[in-house]
């Protein structure tokens, strides 16, 4: 299954920060445990099979072809992370549908997710990246295009092409039903 090796890289920085200045911060020791406990919680409950049952998160971490398409494809990775936003999602199978048995996750946790897929960074890496002021990067495009690198251009015109939470691109939509997946809208409650 699918992990990222800094998960909990940008809560921990700070604390590991204060560590730094004092080395017997109580609450620096205390939220560095914390996230060390959230990682073996995490290792522990990927091994439970109940919890692997209907479970996209599962599905999407343990899967390679999507998982090489989250890698390979930052666009991609943040179209899937904005899907799983906001939205429920149901089995495609007689039992799931008959009994209401659906899946969702907050905004953090689909972020997460995407980093898990990836192998890399945390949910920080995601979070609110469908928040994108489209004149801005045109903008910025259009003044300092010539000034830009490469990789700079290619950064923009991906942050051009990024959908707001909720957003279930078609893509997405067909691959989440080839993983055996529908998506539910509007009904999401948290």
């Amino acid at each position: 299954m699918n992990r990222s090796p800094t998960k909990h890289e940008f809560a921990m920085k700070r604390y590991v920060e204060k560590l730094e200045k004092d080395s017997h911060d109580e609450n620096a020791l205390f939220m560095i445990e914390y996230y060390n406990e959230a990682d073996e919680k995490d290792r522990k409950l990927s091994e439970d099979l109940e919890w692997r049952k209907d479970n996209l998160e599962y599905d999407l971490r343990t899967t390679a072809w999507i998982i090489e398409k989250a890698k390979s494809d930052n666009v991609y990775a943040q179209h899937l992370y904005a899907a799983i936003c906001n939205n429920d999602f149901q089995r495609n199978d007689v039992w799931p549908i008959l009994t209401g048995k659906t899946w969702s996750c907050s905004w953090r946790h689909a972020g997460a997710v995407v980093a898990d897929m990836r192998e890399e960074g945390d949910y920080m890496d995601w979070y609110c990246s469908g928040i994108v002021d489209d004149v801005e990067i045109d903008l910025e495009l259009e003044v300092k295009d010539k000034q830009l690198s490469e990789p700079e251009k290619k950064k923009m015109l991906e942050m051009k092409a990024h959908v707001a939470e909720s957003v279930v691109t078609d893509e997405i939509r067909e691959d989440l039903l080839k993983l055996g997946w529908i998506v539910i809208e509007g009904n999401y409650t948290d």
